[in-house]
């Protein structure tokens, strides 16, 4: 009789452990195929969130796109909007934050050439940007090498946020700077048409 109860316990504990690794079976499995969802896809081995949280509001990723000079990869560029969007002008004008992200890819990307890339985009579609405020964006950056992160972040009434590797280098005041920044990438001449398309989720 004691040889019984011992051999019911046992199972039931038998039961209650198998009970319990298949509820943590269930569990792994569930975060597995959640993982895919917590990222907005991927391009070029980059990843990027769906969604972040500036000033107190949820941005969501509009698109990505990628940055290619002759057969370079240079960078992935992401954008987050307060909606998304496959409109340049309604991205530029939309009320709220905005946030660019420039996952870079080479090391060819020096500060001179950066610096170059900059001053192009300012003149081609924000002719009229302050020529100072352009400068001391410059020198917030440096040299960038593989996997270093450029994230320029516009909060309305405070101006265009600039950080590298989440760091942040400093603010650069202005409505008028943060759009023309802005307008650089969606812009009429953008560094390349298939950046801004991927950018405006239109690839």
């Amino acid at each position: 009789m004691p040889r019984s109860v011992g051999g019911s316990a046992k199972k039931s504990d038998d039961d209650e452990r198998e009970v319990t690794m298949r509820r943590l079976m269930v569990l792994a499995l569930a975060m597995v195929l959640a993982a895919p969802a917590l990222m907005a896809g991927e391009l070029a081995g980059v990843t990027m969130p769906d969604q972040v949280t500036v000033a107190g509001k949820t941005l969501e990723l509009n698109g990505m796109g990628l940055r290619k000079k002759l057969w370079i990869k240079v960078y992935v560029g992401g954008l987050y909007l307060p909606k998304k969007t496959h409109s340049a002008e309604e991205a530029l004008n939309m009320p709220g934050p905005k946030q660019l992200v420039m996952h870079f890819m080479t090391k060819k990307a020096t500060k001179k050439r950066m610096d170059a890339a900059w001053d192009e985009g300012f003149e081609k579609n924000a002719p009229k940007t302050s020529k100072v405020k352009i400068e001391k964006f410059k020198a917030m950056m440096g040299d960038m090498h593989p996997d270093d992160v450029v994230t320029l972040t516009f909060v309305p009434g405070e101006g265009t946020h600039v950080a590298v590797n989440g760091k942040e280098m400093g603010v650069i005041e202005g409505d008028d700077f943060g759009k023309a920044v802005f307008s650089i990438y969606l812009g009429p001449e953008p560094p390349t048409e298939d950046l801004k398309d991927g950018l405006l989720g239109k690839e």
